[in-house]
């Protein structure tokens, strides 16, 4: 259509004639004058409008689909970092109670031999040269850590300071072969030394070589003059072996050590010993050993009249 002043005039009528129309049908309801044109131009133009729907709705949810596709990806990826946090937490919790129990036990045994004690933790192993076994730990000077301080943990003796800085300090294991503790025999108090075999069960001498010794006694520290290197009463180990008496002055016994040197974390160093030794005092109670279950015997006797029974009829 061209542009000119008559077509202009007719759209003006038609807008004029349209806004007519709507007022009317707004006023009138459901009464509606043009509500018969309505229906008929639904029916006409229905079919249409759903085809076209139908067509266009397929790629409405395609774009849809790919843009909602990187929402459902980061979705993903925040639920997958949520997962690997709580993993972290849970492992976390429980390594968390793993060294709440080792620091439980330390204070037990602390508390059963009366030692004054500073919790520190194992930061770092020594080199495996010259078969040194030696731990670092965080306390040093700084906090009372002094050389020749005797170190234990929840299980029993884990070694002496041997070297001091301000904020750590070394400690060498039982295990080490220049390693030498003397000894007290559970209950019988016979005396001994025992030497550190590496990864083996330590080597004891036993001072009298007619001691009676046998597979499952434990033995404790027997403690040094001033209480440096060591106090007296920490437990050491369990017998497992007993070398044949052969007259010797002295008596060769294994004993496999109560403490796990490869598995160290949480040790304490005793600052102040104790007033008195406490000999047995801090190992802990054997288990009871299982009581056997009493067997019933049953003795069958034949009776009287089980023999007449049995005898020939004649007599």
């Amino acid at each position: 259509m061209r542009d000119t002043r008559e077509s202009r005039l007719l759209l003006v009528l038609l807008i004029a004639i349209a806004f007519a129309l709507i007022t009317v049908d707004i006023r009138a309801g459901e009464e509606s004058p043009v509500d018969g044109a309505r229906q008929a131009a639904a029916a006409v133009f229905g079919p249409v409008e759903e085809g076209v729907a139908t067509a266009v709705d397929p790629v409405a949810n395609a774009i849809g689909a790919v843009r909602d596709s990187g929402e459902r990806h980061n979705r993903i990826a925040t639920l997958e970092r949520e997962n690997a946090a709580l993993k972290a937490k849970l492992g976390s919790e429980d390594q968390t109670r793993s060294r709440i129990h080792e620091l439980d036990e330390m204070l037990k045994r602390a508390g059963a031999g009366q030692y004054g004690i500073k919790g520190a933790e194992v930061i770092a192993i020594g080199a495996a040269q010259g078969f040194s076994w030696t731990v670092t730990i965080d306390a040093g000077s700084k906090d009372g850590i002094e050389r020749d301080m005797t170190v234990l943990n929840g299980d029993g003796l884990v070694g002496r300071v041997t070297t001091v800085g301000p904020d750590t300090s070394t400690v060498v294991l039982a295990n080490d072969p220049d390693f030498t503790v003397g000894t007290r025999l559970e209950k019988t108090g016979e005396l001994g030394f025992a030497i550190g075999q590496g990864d083996r069960a330590l080597s004891v001498q036993m001072l009298n070589g007619k001691a009676k010794v046998s597979p499952g006694d434990r033995l404790v520290t027997f403690g040094s003059r001033g209480n440096k290197p060591f106090v007296p009463g920490v437990p050491i180990g369990e017998v497992v072996k007993v070398d044949p008496s052969r007259g010797d002055l002295t008596r060769t016994v294994w004993v496999r050590p109560f403490v796990g040197f490869s598995r160290l974390d949480i040790v304490g160093v005793v600052v102040m010993p104790p007033r008195e030794d406490p000999r047995d005092a801090v190992l802990p109670p054997k288990p009871e050993a299982p009581k056997p279950t009493p067997t019933v015997t049953v003795t069958v006797t034949p009776s009287g009249s089980a023999s007449l029974a049995a005898q020939p009829a004649d007599d």
